[in-house]
Protein backbone atom coordinates (compact mmCIF):
# COMPACT_ATOMS: atom_id res chain seq x y z
CA UNK A 1 0.00 0.00 0.00
CA UNK A 2 0.88 3.62 -0.97
CA UNK A 3 0.94 6.38 1.66
CA UNK A 4 -2.08 7.46 -0.04
CA UNK A 5 -3.82 4.46 0.07
CA UNK A 6 -2.79 3.73 4.30
CA UNK A 7 -3.76 7.39 5.17
CA UNK A 8 -7.63 6.77 3.69
CA UNK A 9 -7.74 3.22 5.10
CA UNK A 10 -6.86 5.33 8.23
CA UNK A 11 -9.48 7.19 7.59
CA UNK A 12 -11.71 4.83 6.85
CA UNK A 13 -11.10 2.70 9.80
CA UNK A 14 -11.50 5.33 12.10
CA UNK A 15 -9.94 3.69 15.24
CA UNK A 16 -6.56 3.37 15.71
CA UNK A 17 -5.84 0.91 18.79
CA UNK A 18 -2.86 1.46 20.94
CA UNK A 19 -0.50 -1.23 22.06
CA UNK A 20 1.20 -0.71 24.91
CA UNK A 21 2.22 -3.26 27.14
CA UNK A 22 4.42 -4.68 29.29
CA UNK A 23 5.98 -7.48 27.35
CA UNK A 24 5.85 -8.16 23.11
CA UNK A 25 3.79 -11.78 23.71
CA UNK A 26 1.10 -9.37 25.45
CA UNK A 27 1.35 -7.16 22.34
CA UNK A 28 1.67 -9.46 19.61
CA UNK A 29 -1.56 -11.38 21.27
CA UNK A 30 -3.51 -7.85 21.49
CA UNK A 31 -2.87 -7.33 18.05
CA UNK A 32 -4.43 -10.74 16.61
CA UNK A 33 -7.74 -9.79 18.99
CA UNK A 34 -8.01 -6.38 17.58
CA UNK A 35 -7.55 -7.33 14.26
CA UNK A 36 -9.55 -11.08 14.42
CA UNK A 37 -12.65 -8.40 15.46
CA UNK A 38 -12.29 -6.20 12.43
CA UNK A 39 -9.90 -3.37 12.91
CA UNK A 40 -7.16 -3.92 10.51
CA UNK A 41 -4.93 -1.38 12.31
CA UNK A 42 -2.57 -1.34 15.29
CA UNK A 43 -0.26 1.56 16.63
CA UNK A 44 2.61 -0.08 18.09
CA UNK A 45 4.06 1.91 21.11
CA UNK A 46 7.83 2.27 21.40
CA UNK A 47 7.41 1.72 25.25
CA UNK A 48 6.62 -2.38 24.49
CA UNK A 49 9.68 -4.26 25.48
CA UNK A 50 11.07 -5.01 21.90
CA UNK A 51 8.89 -2.98 19.75
CA UNK A 52 10.89 -3.22 16.95
CA UNK A 53 10.94 -6.74 16.50
CA UNK A 54 7.01 -6.71 16.95
CA UNK A 55 6.41 -4.59 14.27
CA UNK A 56 8.86 -6.45 11.81
CA UNK A 57 6.81 -10.09 12.97
CA UNK A 58 3.44 -8.18 12.19
CA UNK A 59 4.89 -6.36 8.88
CA UNK A 60 5.98 -9.79 7.99
CA UNK A 61 3.27 -12.03 9.09
CA UNK A 62 -0.24 -9.74 8.63
CA UNK A 63 0.56 -8.16 5.47
CA UNK A 64 -2.99 -6.95 5.21
CA UNK A 65 -2.72 -5.40 8.88
CA UNK A 66 -1.98 -1.28 9.19
CA UNK A 67 0.82 -1.80 11.84
CA UNK A 68 2.08 1.68 12.79
CA UNK A 69 4.19 2.82 15.03
CA UNK A 70 3.44 4.96 18.36
CA UNK A 71 5.00 7.21 21.37
CA UNK A 72 8.00 7.77 18.91
CA UNK A 73 10.32 10.71 20.27
CA UNK A 74 13.00 10.57 18.15
CA UNK A 75 14.20 10.35 14.56
CA UNK A 76 16.67 7.02 14.73
CA UNK A 77 13.33 5.71 16.23
CA UNK A 78 11.28 6.31 13.22
CA UNK A 79 13.97 4.99 11.09
CA UNK A 80 14.37 1.91 12.79
CA UNK A 81 10.45 1.42 12.65
CA UNK A 82 10.39 2.11 8.70
CA UNK A 83 13.17 -0.33 8.80
CA UNK A 84 10.92 -2.71 10.39
CA UNK A 85 8.09 -2.65 8.33
CA UNK A 86 5.87 0.23 10.10
CA UNK A 87 3.30 1.96 7.54
CA UNK A 88 3.00 5.33 9.84
CA UNK A 89 4.57 6.92 12.42
CA UNK A 90 3.43 8.60 15.55
CA UNK A 91 4.24 10.21 18.41
CA UNK A 92 2.89 11.86 21.97
CA UNK A 93 4.54 15.80 20.82
CA UNK A 94 5.50 17.85 18.22
CA UNK A 95 8.80 17.09 17.06
CA UNK A 96 8.77 18.78 13.40
CA UNK A 97 12.39 16.42 12.47
CA UNK A 98 10.12 13.25 12.63
CA UNK A 99 7.29 14.70 10.74
CA UNK A 100 9.76 16.09 8.54
CA UNK A 101 11.95 12.66 8.21
CA UNK A 102 8.08 10.82 7.33
CA UNK A 103 7.37 13.85 4.67
CA UNK A 104 11.33 12.65 3.29
CA UNK A 105 10.31 8.94 3.52
CA UNK A 106 6.55 9.25 1.77
CA UNK A 107 5.15 7.57 5.04
CA UNK A 108 2.11 8.77 6.99
CA UNK A 109 2.90 10.55 10.36
CA UNK A 110 0.62 12.23 12.67
CA UNK A 111 2.15 14.12 15.64
CA UNK A 112 0.83 14.25 19.07
CA UNK A 113 -0.24 18.17 19.37
CA UNK A 114 -2.11 19.78 22.38
CA UNK A 115 -2.57 23.66 21.66
CA UNK A 116 -3.79 25.82 18.12
CA UNK A 117 -0.66 26.51 17.56
CA UNK A 118 1.35 23.67 17.73
CA UNK A 119 -1.87 22.11 15.59
CA UNK A 120 -0.76 25.03 12.97
CA UNK A 121 2.87 23.99 12.98
CA UNK A 122 2.26 19.88 12.64
CA UNK A 123 -0.21 20.66 9.45
CA UNK A 124 2.51 23.10 8.26
CA UNK A 125 5.51 20.77 8.20
CA UNK A 126 3.44 17.99 6.61
CA UNK A 127 1.58 16.23 8.90
CA UNK A 128 -1.07 13.80 7.42
CA UNK A 129 -3.37 13.62 10.30
CA UNK A 130 -2.75 16.13 13.85
CA UNK A 131 -3.45 13.70 16.98
CA UNK A 132 -4.39 15.81 19.88
CA UNK A 133 -3.05 14.32 22.81
CA UNK A 134 -4.13 13.96 25.65
CA UNK A 135 -7.31 15.21 24.27
CA UNK A 136 -9.82 14.52 27.49
CA UNK A 137 -7.60 16.16 29.75
CA UNK A 138 -8.44 19.71 28.16
CA UNK A 139 -12.25 19.02 27.32
CA UNK A 140 -12.44 15.90 25.48
CA UNK A 141 -14.90 16.08 22.36
CA UNK A 142 -15.90 19.87 22.97
CA UNK A 143 -11.77 20.42 22.96
CA UNK A 144 -11.75 18.97 19.21
CA UNK A 145 -15.22 21.07 18.56
CA UNK A 146 -13.13 24.00 19.20
CA UNK A 147 -9.95 23.10 17.32
CA UNK A 148 -12.43 22.19 14.21
CA UNK A 149 -13.77 25.60 14.25
CA UNK A 150 -10.77 27.11 13.36
CA UNK A 151 -9.12 24.39 11.31
CA UNK A 152 -12.19 22.63 9.73
CA UNK A 153 -9.64 21.18 7.03
CA UNK A 154 -7.62 19.33 9.09
CA UNK A 155 -8.07 15.88 10.22
CA UNK A 156 -7.74 15.68 13.85
CA UNK A 157 -7.60 12.51 15.70
CA UNK A 158 -8.65 12.61 19.11
CA UNK A 159 -6.55 10.20 21.28
CA UNK A 160 -5.79 9.94 25.15
CA UNK A 161 -8.58 9.12 27.35
CA UNK A 162 -11.07 8.51 24.43
CA UNK A 163 -13.18 5.72 25.97
CA UNK A 164 -16.71 3.00 24.55
CA UNK A 165 -18.97 5.82 26.11
CA UNK A 166 -16.93 8.85 24.41
CA UNK A 167 -16.24 7.56 21.40
CA UNK A 168 -19.17 9.03 19.28
CA UNK A 169 -18.93 12.65 21.08
CA UNK A 170 -15.13 12.77 19.37
CA UNK A 171 -16.72 11.71 16.21
CA UNK A 172 -19.84 14.35 15.93
CA UNK A 173 -17.29 16.58 17.39
CA UNK A 174 -15.30 16.29 14.43
CA UNK A 175 -12.63 13.80 14.98
CA UNK A 176 -11.69 12.46 11.69
CA UNK A 177 -10.27 9.20 14.18
CA UNK A 178 -9.76 7.88 17.58
CA UNK A 179 -7.02 6.73 19.51
CA UNK A 180 -7.82 4.36 22.04
CA UNK A 181 -5.58 2.00 24.17
CA UNK A 182 -6.56 0.58 27.40
CA UNK A 183 -10.42 1.06 26.90
CA UNK A 184 -10.76 -0.86 23.82
CA UNK A 185 -7.66 -3.45 24.72
CA UNK A 186 -7.93 -4.23 27.99
CA UNK A 187 -4.65 -5.71 30.06
CA UNK A 188 -6.46 -7.62 31.74
CA UNK A 189 -8.22 -9.47 29.24
CA UNK A 190 -5.17 -9.74 27.30
CA UNK A 191 -3.41 -11.34 30.62
CA UNK A 192 -5.81 -13.95 30.78
CA UNK A 193 -5.96 -14.77 27.16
Amino acid sequence: MNKEAIRTRIEQIGIIPAIRFSSAADALFAVEAVSDSGIPIAEVTMTIPGAIEVISTLARDKPDLIVGSGSIVDVETARRCLDAGAKFLTSPGLDTQIVEFAVKHDVVVFPGVLTPSEVMTAWKAGSDFVKVFPCSLLGGASYIKALKSPFPDIPLIASGGVTQQTAADFILAGAAGLGIGRDLVNPEAVHRR
